[in-house]
């Protein structure tokens, strides 16, 4: 059995939850059900399906959990993205966020190649 803990995808991804759900805190209240919910509800997955894979029993199914995270991954991209078109996220924080995102996708990335190979 895997402990999902012990990956540092998992690991980062949890600080970016922890930090977004922050970050959201402070958008307009007319959002609160619009970008903030996306937000919010992209960035969760991303450490909980490599949790939930990471009970699976086979690397197939840890893989497809993986696959899941990383398109999350993908759509929280774009949602960070928007929110800094909109102003609603500042130029510095918005960077920071996004190496996030991005060093997430890589290593989400190379973890499911190792498992298919």
């Amino acid at each position: 059995m895997r402990d999902f803990k012990k990956y540092a995808v998992w690991e980062q991804g949890h600080r970016l939850t922890l930090e977004l759900y922050q970050l959201t805190k402070s958008f307009p209240k007319e959002e609160l059900y619009g970008l903030v919910s996306q937000i919010r509800r992209a960035a969760v997955p991303i450490p909980a399906n490599i949790a939930e894979g990471a009970a699976k029993s086979s690397e197939k199914d840890f893989a497809r959990y993986l696959g899941i995270s990383f398109g999350s991954a993908s759509e929280l991209e774009y949602l960070v993205l928007l929110s800094h078109e909109l102003t609603l996220i500042q130029s510095h924080k918005y960077e920071v966020i996004h190496q996030e995102i991005v060093s997430i996708k890589k290593q989400l990335y190379h973890l499911i190649n190792k498992l298919n190979a």
